[in-house]
């Protein structure tokens, strides 16, 4: 990859997780450090995105974000990113296309929250990341339900891991998805903002 981008070797993995991140809170960080314990990684890239396509409102400016994010997410293995903005992609399949080229023999698995899996399906070239990437999915509050019922959960019931095998998940080839559960976090970006305590200016 070019230079400024994170550095990767041959034969690690690398758990990808992508959003607004408006404003990172410490249920971010709580489902990074479990993400790498559980899946087995050596490292986790935070995605920060220059905005989700699937909401009108746009984020606070990218610079205030990723400030935030190296406040909270403060781990020897855990890098804080702009690669969105750095690749000029918008939907995550455009950045996975991207980042898998470029650096050539590692191995990544999306993260994301069970909320994010509830509506997986209507994320652009969403069959393409199941079959293309490894998929770790981590329970959050009030998703559980929604989540295991979603079409991707169905759609791809076969391919799924079980929670006790979850450090297998990177091992094998795509489609493969895994759902754990966690001891859960209630902080939420969402939150956050509505009790007016994110200044974004």
């Amino acid at each position: 990859m070019r230079h400024g981008f994170p550095l990767a070797y041959p034969g690690e993995v690398i758990g990808l997780l992508g959003g607004s991140f408006d404003p990172a809170h410490e249920g971010h960080a709580h489902i990074t450090r479990e993400a790498m314990k559980r899946f087995g990684l050596n490292r986790v890239w935070w995605l920060v995105s220059p905005g989700n396509p699937l909401k009108d409102r746009g984020p606070a400016p990218m610079e205030t974000r990723l400030g935030r994010a190296q406040r909270v997410m403060k781990h020897p293995r855990v890098q804080v990113t702009d690669l969105e903005a750095q690749l000029g992609t918008r939907y995550t399949a455009q950045t996975l296309r991207k980042i898998m080229a470029g650096y050539h023999g590692v191995r990544f698995v999306w993260l994301m929250g069970a909320d994010n899996l509830a509506g997986f399906h209507r994320w652009q070239d969403w069959e393409w990341i199941m079959e293309n990437v490894p998929v770790g999915v981590l329970a959050r509050p009030g998703d559980r339900i929604s989540a295991r019922r979603s079409v991707a959960a169905r759609r791809y019931e076969s391919s799924r891991v079980p929670g006790e095998a979850s450090h297998l998940l990177p091992q094998g080839v795509a489609p493969r998805w895994c759902y754990i559960n966690l001891p859960l976090s209630h902080a939420s970006s969402s939150a956050i903002r509505a009790a007016g305590a994110w200044d974004a200016s």
